[in-house]
């Protein structure tokens, strides 16, 4: 695949980033060189690499974090929802743009769920009625209306994953970014959430930016895989194509199990007729031998 392939939706461009580079104050060397990223509206992309390897500066970069509150040596130009995002001010770029976090107990505090999913619109000053409405309904997309009066540590891992998600959705952003949301999950719950994703990205048509190391769940749902090593993106492409390279390897990326089983068949010369995307489909092609 190359060093580096700008992959491309075909869709209009929620979030664009040009030639950003930055630095943080005192450090010897640059978080990130040089990044170009395009991402089409309604998509689903996955961001991985290795610890340290840029991905958690540039999702500062895309919220506004940076260069907001981070100071450092700053330059290129990100864009979401066409708003360039160094000169926009970060009440604004909240409406637009959303980031869970990868401890859901970073970003519920309050003594109810339903406080905690308006905290953002009351910071913004939504008025009451729009408020009640936005709670509500996000409440009910993620299924947690019967957890409204219910106090943030008497929840489950899943249930506090939702509550944090149904305050970002309150917010009513066209792009929400995920931080290894399924990190801290079971099995079960993490599979869950995925299909949340994929049900609110269909449904709503919201697009995800997912940094994600269990790469095995969210392929099957996602448009592209983008892969940052050493401050700057050197691969980028629909997960199949950039999980079947050998290089991504190279780059931090494990090749999931269904992966590793597919090259070794293939090095055994049994070629399946298409490259699996999950277990299920895997047991399907070997099924159809």
């Amino acid at each position: 695949m190359g060093a580096e392939r700008i992959g491309g939706s075909g869709r209009k461009p929620i979030l664009s980033v040009e030639h950003l580079s930055f630095r943080y104050p005192d450090s010897k060397r640059p978080a990130l060189t040089d990044v170009n990223l395009e991402v089409g509206e309604g998509e689903v992309v996955i961001l991985a690499g290795p610890s340290g390897c840029g991905k958690s500066t540039l999702l500062r970069c895309v919220n506004g974090l940076i260069p907001h509150m981070y100071p450092g040596d700053y330059s290129g130009k990100v864009a979401v929802a066409g708003l360039e995002v160094a000169s926009t001010q970060m009440s604004t770029l909240a409406q637009n743009v959303g980031l869970l976090f990868q401890n859901p107990e970073n970003q519920i505090f309050m003594f109810s769920v339903e406080r905690d999913v308006a905290f953002g619109l009351q910071n913004l000053a939504v008025p009451r009625g729009e408020m009640r409405a936005r709670v509500d309904e996000s409440m009910r997309l993620l299924g947690i209306t019967d957890l409204a009066h219910r106090a943030p540590h008497e929840l489950s891992d899943g249930q506090k994953q939702r509550a944090a998600l149904a305050g970002v959705l309150a917010m009513r952003p066209r792009l929400i970014i995920l931080d290894e949301p399924t990190s801290l999950l079971d099995p079960k719950t993490a599979l869950d959430v995925v299909s949340l994703i994929a049900r609110l990205n269909g449904e709503l048509g919201i697009t995800f930016i997912v940094v994600e190391h269990r790469l095995e769940l969210l392929t099957p749902i996602a448009s592209r895989l983008v892969v940052m090593d050493g401050g700057t993106k050197v691969m980028d492409g629909p997960p199949r194509a950039v999980l079947a390279d050998p290089s991504a390897e190279a780059h931090g990326v494990g090749a999931p199990p269904v992966v590793r089983l597919y090259n070794s068949l293939a090095a055994e010369g049994l070629r399946l007729p298409r490259f699996p995307d999950s277990p299920d489909e895997m047991a399907q092609e070997l099924n159809s031998l």
